[in-house]
């Protein structure tokens, strides 16, 4: 949990250094923020046992400290800040109560928005572009396409660039469909016993990207492990 602040708190400040002055920014946690959601440190889904550090009452310490300082780096340039929960695998229930404690904490503070809606799909609107955020869990990438033209039909034909961000599989990749593209995301995470058994590989890193009003994805930086060490 020690070297996960590090790591995290040193990449979002990194991110924020290299984002442009833009007047909003864009938290979005795409689930599995917390590693496990009971005292046995197990699925609720399968059983299956995780690799922790520590008590929950010490990763729920750790986790509502990083999240704000993420909150307090994008203050320092953005003048408005949102902030959304996708709800996870892992944290079905770590997410929903995150995100109602954010905006108890944030509630006097007008330049921090938190979506604290308990939805398995997530959305925002920047101008002409359409972003759906979820686990990626619940439902196939194929799929998510439809889904976000039955949700958000009126958004929809509203915007000229949509995209959906996932994550859960931990490795990047991009498809694009008619109107849409899915994408998933790395982590910043390590490999836990389970993963580095499967021989799963995937790269640790975090993205930040940059959306234009008019024009949809126009930049994206990375953040990883590695460049932080050298920082």
């Amino acid at each position: 949990l020690e070297i996960a602040e590090r790591v995290q708190c040193g990449a979002m400040a990194a991110l924020v250094d290299l984002a442009p002055p833009a007047e909003r920014a864009t938290i979005i946690n795409l689930g599995d923020w917390f590693h496990y959601d009971n005292m046995d440190a197990t699925s609720s889904r399968s059983g299956h046992r995780f690799d922790v550090d520590g008590r929950y009452a010490k990763m729920i310490r750790v986790g509502m400290k990083v999240i704000r300082q993420c909150i307090e780096s994008a203050l320092k340039k953005h003048r408005i800040c949102r902030v959304i929960n996708v709800i996870g695998n892992h944290d079905d229930t770590g997410a929903m109560w995150l995100a109602v404690a954010l905006k108890h904490i944030y509630a006097n503070e007008p330049r921090v928005e938190i979506d604290d809606s308990p939805a398995a799909f997530m959305y925002f609107q920047h101008g002409k572009t359409l972003v759906g955020c979820h686990h990626g869990h619940s439902c196939k990438p194929d799929a998510l396409p439809g889904v976000m033209a039955a949700d958000r039909a009126k958004e929809w034909g509203a915007t000229e660039h949509r995209y959906w961000y996932i994550g859960h599989v931990h490795h990047q990749s991009v498809k694009e469909y008619a109107g849409v593209s899915v994408e998933s995301f790395n982590t910043l995470a390590s490999r836990d016993a389970w993963a580095s058994a499967g021989g799963y590989r995937s790269r640790q890193n975090m993205k930040c990207i940059v959306l234009h009003e008019d024009h949809g994805e126009v930049c994206r930086h990375t953040a990883s492990p590695e460049m932080l060490e050298e920082a």
